[in-house]
């Protein structure tokens, strides 16, 4: 019987980590979750947030913008549509983000996708947080 939870993150580019951890906590796109071992089969859709895994009484952050999450038998994969180690965020290019997708909202024409600007902003916004939380 496992005593950890065996997690693989992908992305489009491939395998981004795989490593055991005592829980995780989730952003899911109704509000955040937590597993721990011997969690019951699950799907879940992942929203944008800070993706956290606990090994023992320490945290490793990751921002995560959507996917989908998948618990089977002990095993955790997740599919990222994104996702950036915490620290490994750019803030000077985080901070750039944020200002390009602020100067969209403030400057939109009619043929401004408000919905991906928006998303956008709140991307950027993760991402420095997450970044900022583990420093």
């Amino acid at each position: 019987m496992r005593t950890k939870l065996s997690i693989e993150i992908v992305t489009h580019e491939g395998v981004m980590y795989q490593g055991e951890a005592d829980g995780l906590v989730a952003p899911g796109t109704d509000g955040y979750f937590g597993l721990l071992p011997r969690h019951a089969p699950l799907i879940a859709e992942l929203g944008v947030g800070d993706l956290r895994l606990r090994h023992g009484d320490k945290w490793e952050h990751f921002a995560l913008a959507g996917g989908i999450l998948h618990v089977r038998d002990g095993e955790v994969v997740i599919m990222a549509d994104t996702i950036e180690k915490a620290e490994e965020i750019d803030f000077d290019r985080a901070r750039a983000a944020i200002e390009r997708a602020r100067d969209r909202l403030a400057s939109r024409t009619p043929d401004t996708d408000l919905r991906r600007a928006e998303l956008s902003l709140l991307r950027a916004v993760n991402r420095l947080r997450v970044g900022e939380r583990a420093h």
